[in-house]
């Protein structure tokens, strides 16, 4: 591992957060790099165990030798049912680094990234079938909208919607630019990077089903972890964030938890410390890091 690959966001806090048993079993679901799994080996006795998961066939040159790991080729929306086939059905702790890894961001041709010029793509599993070329260019004028609205929160969505769809049927709109070019209208100089980066946002997570995937890998904690596992969770953006806290808290997306006779509710998580967010040093020295949010809870 690499720190070019990834350079790894709250690295002390999130492994801290475990409250690592040193012969305990743990899951990394975001391995990218390896520096929060290397982190947490670094923690572990003889008989403690790590899995790891990644989509990306990048992330697999950088898997760890050492007895103790298993990098699993898998999204994490698939956590039960491939650390099954191990025979794992209950573990200590749960690590998860949501977003765009720093590999992902710099390799021009993956297309994550508003500072090259490449072909639309954003897929974080590279055999995936629907990239952002799809997304942009079959989407009806309806589902575009949606999806920059409820992914990007961009209030011009319905216009933004409409000028791709008149657009692309002069010509497919194929890469970066070109999608930039048609957009231009709505990118005023003095917000351009701001709003471009929404755009972004908006089409990467419904390339990669990203909330649908992390609703699936959430519910599944509740079962997974064993009574006083601790799960810690870094998200990158508001609709991540709303979603982690809201299940830690409630153990549900929508609504509120019910009451019993007695008005007790039951949840299946107590909430470890505050948020805890970046240090200005840390923020220096990897910029990526400055939106990063960071939660810790226990299962009981």
């Amino acid at each position: 591992m690499t720190m070019m690959y990834h350079n790894p966001v709250l690295l002390q806090e999130s492994v801290k957060g475990l409250h690592i048993k040193p012969n305990g079993i743990y899951v990394d679901v975001t391995f990218g790099g390896g520096g929060h799994s290397q982190k947490i080996l670094n923690a572990l006795g003889e008989q403690g165990k790590l899995f790891a998961f990644d989509q990306d066939a990048d992330a697999l040159e950088n898997t760890i030798q050492d007895d103790r790991f298993v990098l699993i080729h898998q999204n994490f929306r698939h956590l039960k049912r491939f650390l099954r086939l191990y025979g794992i059905t209950k573990v200590d702790g749960v690590l998860g680094d949501f977003g765009v890894s720093s590999h992902q961001f710099d390799v021009a041709e993956r297309g994550f990234s508003t500072r090259f010029e490449a072909n639309l793509d954003m897929r974080m599993n590279q055999k995936s079938a629907v990239s952002a070329y799809q997304v942009v260019n079959q989407y009806s004028e309806k589902d575009l909208q949606e999806v920059f609205w409820n992914y990007g929160e961009l209030q011009a969505a319905k216009g933004m919607a409409k000028i791709i769809v008149e657009k692309r049927q002069e010509d497919p709109i194929k890469t970066s630019e070109q999608l930039k070019s048609a957009l231009g209208k709505f990118l005023p100089m003095h917000r351009e990077n701001k709003i471009l980066a929404q755009i972004y946002q908006a089409i990467r997570i419904e390339v990669n089903q990203e909330i649908q995937a992390l609703k699936e890998f959430l519910l599944q904690t509740t079962e997974l972890l064993d009574v006083g596992g601790r799960l810690s969770l870094i998200s990158y953006h508001s609709l991540e964030d709303r979603l982690v806290k809201r299940f830690i808290r409630s153990g549900l997306f929508e609504g509120e938890p019910e009451k019993d006779v007695f008005g007790n509710i039951d949840v299946p998580f107590k909430k470890i410390g505050g948020l805890l967010i970046p240090t200005k040093e840390e923020i220096k020295q990897n910029s990526r890091a400055r939106s990063a949010k960071l939660r810790i809870a226990e299962r009981i």
